[in-house]
């Protein structure tokens, strides 16, 4: 805050995002959320680059009013850069976002069907990702069981500003975000589309291929960072987005 009045009357507050996450006894509880490391390219940037984001809302608000992004290469290390949004603009935070996917009829009838004695939820960490223009959000629902330490990836929720989709897979769920099939708990369950009209099968096809672009880009990125490459991840990482932005421009 640059300005003494609002400074005073505390009117331009940020504090840090908190998410959905699950306490050791297993209960839902509101969590702060942790910044993540990512290879991005920053807006306005040259090259990609290994930073660390964490998304604000304002105090005692849930929007998203921006996010700090701390720079780790060269002769940028130990800076940060701020991204702020439009007062005038409201955009979902994350607590809205996970607000969303406990107002979901179906979603939270299987959780709560799931979250049964001998298993229960747990509740990955949501990821804010800059694409673009635009922000995609990403959460992992995982189930564990009483008797096994090893959770198992069950479901990926992503969404957008206006639409919220999910599937079994990162893939599944990207078809039902952008490619009009109908969001699904079931893995076993044969993609279903959208009624589409007369003349629209080659964009239909044109987004399944963007699908499947982001699907194996958002592969090779973990592959190659778990294995060390992060030139090559970095890499992946803007194929990805540049998957992203192509979907929401179909969208349009």
């Amino acid at each position: 805050m640059t300005n003494p009045q609002v400074f005073f009357n505390r009117e331009d507050l940020w504090t840090v995002a908190t998410e959905t996450g699950t306490d050791s006894n297993s209960q839902q509880t509101v969590q702060t959320m942790q910044p993540n490391f990512v290879l991005m390219k920053l807006p306005g940037g040259t090259g990609e680059e290994f930073v660390e984001i964490l998304p604000f809302t304002p105090a005692n608000r849930n929007n998203l009013i921006g996010w700090i992004a701390g720079r780790c290469d060269g002769a940028d290390y130990g800076t940060a850069v701020v991204y702020d949004f439009p007062k005038t603009k409201l955009i979902d935070g994350p607590q809205q976002i996970e607000a969303r996917i406990d107002q979901n009829a179906q979603l939270s009838g299987q959780l709560t069907l799931w979250n049964q004695q001998g298993s229960h939820v747990l509740r990955g960490s949501l990821l804010v990702i800059p694409s673009g223009r635009a922000l995609l959000y990403a959460e992992p629902i995982y189930l564990q069981a009483q008797q096994s330490p090893m959770p198992e990836l069950r479901l990926v929720v992503l969404a957008l500003q206006d639409k919220l989709a999910y599937g079994t897979t990162f893939q599944a769920a990207l078809r039902a975000l952008f490619g009009g099939e109908v969001s699904s708990l079931n893995a076993s369950e044969a993609p279903q589309s959208a009624p589409a009209s007369q003349g629209i099968l080659q964009p239909l096809t044109d987004i399944n291929v963007l699908i499947s672009e982001a699907a194996k880009d958002f592969a090779d990125y973990q592959r190659l960072t778990a294995a060390g490459r992060l030139g090559e991840a970095g890499q992946k990482l803007d194929a990805l987005k540049g998957a992203l932005e192509r979907l929401n421009a179909h969208r349009k």
